[in-house]
């Protein structure tokens, strides 16, 4: 079963979410995403090891600097999901995308705060 996504959903498909830094999630919202969904393997079935908990920890660090700079930390989210889980994905892009929608244009674009 493919997937379709929204077309103000952008895929950006990594070897392991342990590979995504916290430069790469910032710089996506400074360049204009108004929000950043990593979503990873299930929690103890990541192929290296524990990639996905490195990045749940980024993630959880990324929400707090938005928390600090007064912006929704809500922008920012993770989820595990298996390859199976195709159905739970779309519900997600559709979900984040609504939620998303109702924060509004990120205030991170071009620099717009800090």
């Amino acid at each position: 079963m493919r997937v379709e996504c929204p077309p103000n959903v952008k895929v950006v498909e990594v070897p392991c979410t342990g590979r995504v830094d916290i430069i790469h999630i910032l710089n996506a919202l400074e360049k204009g995403a108004d929000g950043v969904f990593v979503i990873g393997c299930l929690e103890g079935e990541c192929h290296f090891l524990e990639g996905n908990l490195r990045a749940k920890k980024r993630v959880a660090y990324v929400k707090g600097i938005l928390n600090s700079l007064g912006i929704e930390e809500e922008r920012v989210d993770m989820y595990n999901l298996s390859a199976a889980m195709g159905q739970r994905f779309a519900e997600i892009v559709k979900d984040g995308t609504e939620k998303i929608k109702k924060l509004g244009p990120s205030p991170m674009k071009d620099g717009q705060k800090a």
